[in-house]
């Protein structure tokens, strides 16, 4: 397994949120997380890379487990999994192309050259290539979410999260957002995704797990797990969220 996650258990101030928490994850795969709101989808995430120490479990990157208590482990870990967050957190004060750039520039120390070219394509891979002097202000919620994906996709990492990308859009603005994660999707990008839209869970998902209080309760393919799932829990869940 490329990236395998066994017994992972973390919480905030002494209150645990997640238990016992197992899956993996392929080269090349999609595995989203669903289930309702404080069930622990985004804090597997922030585990990952390093925002919450995992209090007990294993978390491996091809095989070899990461020590969550080494600065230089987060740091390896964090430059083959790249986050991208609800809020954008561009810097306002730079434009599109400058903030896809920094973190090559600033902190990898990339080629100056090297980096601009690559920010420009990816700024055009997730259709803004007209936008890269704008500045923030100047853009839409949803071009901003565009572009913190392609400052993400900059590190060059391996695997990308996503934590309910769309979730702070106004609706009219998600499907340019998740049209940009179907391209990625469709060049072989692997992620692991938590998203509350569902249609787009089933359409580009190898797998789906479903999370409720801190435990993975159902795994399976999207079509068995939205259509047949096998536990109470999921079923009441799936049956709920898709009449809305």
């Amino acid at each position: 397994m490329f990236l395998s996650i066994d017994g992972l258990s973390a919480g905030y101030g002494g209150t645990r949120v997640l238990e016992d928490v197992s899956f993996s994850l392929e080269r090349g795969e999609i595995v989203s997380l669903i289930g309702p709101s404080g069930s622990g989808k985004s804090t597997v995430l922030r585990c990952l890379v390093g925002l919450v120490p995992p209090e007990a479990g294993r978390i491996a990157l091809d095989g070899s487990a990461v020590d969550y208590t080494s600065r230089a482990a987060v740091r390896g870990v964090r430059d083959r999994l790249a986050i991208v967050f609800q809020q954008y957190n561009l810097f306002q004060n730079m434009t599109a192309l400058d903030n896809v750039a920094i973190a090559p520039l600033k902190v990898k120390g990339w080629p100056k050259a090297e980096v601009m070219a690559d920010a420009k394509r990816l700024l055009d891979t997730v259709g803004l290539g007209d936008k890269h002097g704008a500045y923030p202000d100047q853009l839409s919620g949803g071009q901003q979410q565009r572009v913190a994906i392609a400052r993400a996709l900059a590190l060059k990492p391996d695997v990308l999260l996503l934590d309910e990308i769309t979730s702070a859009l106004d609706p009219e603005l998600v499907t340019e957002v998740l049209d940009t994660i179907r391209g990625l999707a469709a060049n072989g990008m692997t992620m692991l995704v938590v998203s509350h839209e569902m249609a787009f869970v089933r359409e580009v998902s190898s797998r789906v797990l479903f999370m409720d209080r801190g435990r993975v309760i159902e795994t399976g393919p999207p079509a068995e797990l939205f259509d047949a799932p096998r536990t109470e829990r999921a079923r009441d869940f799936v049956t709920k969220i898709l009449r809305h």
